[in-house]
């Protein structure tokens, strides 16, 4: 479970957060319509990515030098993984976005839809309690992204890890249990579906 109060977030002069409050509860999705805001520090995105948050970054944001299939094993070795044991469990999880095949290619030679796919794998690894999700369908066609789509949610539901996305697609919207709105930095509604 994750709860924030009165939460307040700036980037320079323009305010992202003011005073939401926000709870998202084990396996549950929530979507997230407001502007996009810019990422957080690179040592501070480690850190959490290592720990019990999984992000999905909207441009997949992959590690260059590694293949797709590395990419995805980082987050394990991280956690004290060993390297061998790590690429196993990344496979699976490939295959299970039927992208098996991108596993020795590098983030050079993916797609952006592909890319995105290979980030979302890499941020559901390591099982977290926790997933935050920018536009995580956004560079996807239409099967890819219900692919996507059902992955995460069944992941959600069956290891009960809280979901919360960011998006403008209605599509994506709808596998949410609720949306929640945001202008300006402050919530405008949220409801169950």
């Amino acid at each position: 479970m994750l709860e924030g109060r009165s939460l307040i977030k700036s980037y320079g002069r323009t305010t992202a957060l003011s005073g939401v409050s926000l709870r998202l509860e084990a396996g549950e999705i929530v979507t997230l319509d407001g502007r996009r805001i810019d990422t957080l520090g690179e040592a501070e995105l480690t850190r959490l990515r290592r720990e019990s948050f999984g992000v999905i970054f909207q441009f997949g944001e992959l590690v260059p030098e590694l293949t797709a299939l590395e990419n995805v094993a980082l987050p394990l070795m991280f956690n004290g993984h060993g390297r061998n044991d790590a690429l196993g469990v990344a496979a699976g999880w490939l295959d299970r976005l039927e992208q098996t095949e991108l596993g020795g290619r590098r983030p050079s030679e993916l797609s952006g839809g592909q890319i995105q796919q290979v980030a979302l794998t890499r941020a559901l690894v390591t099982g977290p309690r926790i997933v935050f999700a920018d536009e995580p369908t956004g560079a996807l066609d239409t099967l890819a992204g219900e692919r996507v789509m059902r992955l995460l949610t069944d992941t959600a539901r069956a290891s009960r890890t809280a979901v919360l996305i960011v998006t403008h697609d209605n599509r994506v919207a709808a596998y949410a249990d609720r949306e929640i709105a945001l202008r300006d930095g402050v919530v405008l509604a949220g409801s169950a579906r």
